[in-house]
């Protein structure tokens, strides 16, 4: 079982109930992210109330949070279950990605300090040097959605980030599949991007980003065996 990872997630919302439902919503979501709950997978109320010593209100209104994040599938009277995509919906959700991110990034750009840069340049070269899966995607993720924090958005950096949520597993798998090549032309254009941030050069900036996610979209399009899997609903 993989080890919860601790968040510091910009984007994760506070409750009406407090610090105790945040706390758990936090504490699954990690979880999900680190490949603990599967796509599919079921988390029942009573588990987690054990779990994390809290009673069903909290728990209750964690699972709300994770659905609002897109990670979770609530069914009224039923449970919840890890949301999971088939291979249409992820292909859409990649394809509406590579028309939304790149615009995300050209209007973060005029907001991102030197030192913003400085820090994504250093999560690419850590990408380089890790042949961790987990520890990549935690650095590829906070590459991408740090580059975004220039922005001063109503809906779209939120959009996004619940776009993010939703294909997280999927990266997972499309990582594992990348062959040395593939791999060198990722970290490449990590690298790509932050010349480009650096540069000021939006454009460019956003030609590699809708390239970065398309290549995503069109791997995963040739397995679509990741998609039949079954996972435990129990």
């Amino acid at each position: 079982m993989t080890e919860p990872i601790a968040t510091t997630d910009p984007f994760a919302p506070t409750t009406r109930d407090g610090n105790s439902s945040a706390r758990i919503a936090d504490l699954v979501r990690s979880a999900i992210f680190g490949g603990e709950y599967l796509p599919g997978s079921r988390i029942r109320q009573e588990d987690l109330a054990a779990r994390f010593g809290a009673s069903r209100v909290p728990v209750r209104e964690a699972l709300r949070i994770l659905e609002a994040d897109g990670l979770v599938t609530v069914v009224a009277n039923t449970g919840a279950w890890v949301t999971r995509l088939n291979l249409d919906e992820c292909i859409e959700i990649y394809q509406v990605r590579e028309r939304l991110e790149p615009l995300l990034l050209r209007m973060s750009m005029p907001g991102l300090r030197s030192s913003t840069i400085d820090e994504l340049d250093g999560l690419a070269a850590e990408m380089t040097h890790t042949d961790s899966v987990e520890e990549f995607l935690r650095l590829d993720r906070q590459f991408h959605l740090r580059s975004y924090d220039g922005a001063d958005t109503v809906q779209l950096g939120d959009l996004v980030h619940r776009l993010w949520n939703t294909t997280q597993h999927y990266r997972r798998a499309y990582t594992r599949l990348l062959d040395a090549a593939s791999n060198r032309i990722v970290h490449d254009e990590h690298h790509m991007l932050v010349l480009a941030m650096r540069e000021q050069d939006s454009e460019a900036a956003e030609q590699v980003l809708t390239g970065h996610i398309r290549r995503t979209r069109l791997h995963l399009a040739r397995h679509p065996e990741i998609f039949a899997i079954d996972y435990p609903q129990s």
